[in-house]
């Protein structure tokens, strides 16, 4: 019985993880895992069903343990890269407390006013401005008050 090569199934099938990159999170996800637990049970599936007459090559073998490793290290670097970001966007907000921003409502209006506080949410920073919630990709303007 010969078993096919699962070469390049590391790049193929995992692709790019759509839940790491939203969430900020320090552990791996529930789909994560899985396609994780999937490929190292198709490598040893390979492995056990493979032709004892024709063996697979080692290098294909080192090849695929070599693909596995770096996914699971740019995963950890994205993971890295998003926390990074979502921390710079929250000491960017808590320093907006106190300035005057200009930024687009609802109706597509520009509306001024001080910041009074920031509040974080699983979406990002929200400016409370006026009694008004602002995201804080609404803001165009910040400008410093004396």
């Amino acid at each position: 019985m010969s078993v096919s090569s699962t070469e390049g199934v590391g790049a193929s099938y995992f692709g790019t993880p759509a839940t790491s990159a939203s969430s900020s999170t320090t552990g791996t996800s529930s789909t994560d895992q899985m396609n994780k637990d999937m490929f190292l049970k198709l490598m040893v599936a390979q492995l056990k069903n493979q032709d004892p007459m024709n063996p697979t090559d080692s290098s294909q073998f080192l090849a695929q343990t070599a693909q596995f490793t770096s996914l699971e290290k740019l995963t950890s670097m994205a993971d890295q890269t998003t926390q990074a970001l979502n921390a710079q966007m929250a000491f960017g907000a808590s320093g907006l407390v106190g300035r005057t921003v200009t930024y687009t409502d609802q109706d597509g209006a520009e509306q001024t006013g001080a910041v009074d506080s920031v509040r974080f949410t699983a979406s990002g920073p929200v400016l409370g401005v006026g009694g008004s919630d602002v995201s804080l990709n609404s803001v165009v303007k910040v400008i410093t008050t004396a």
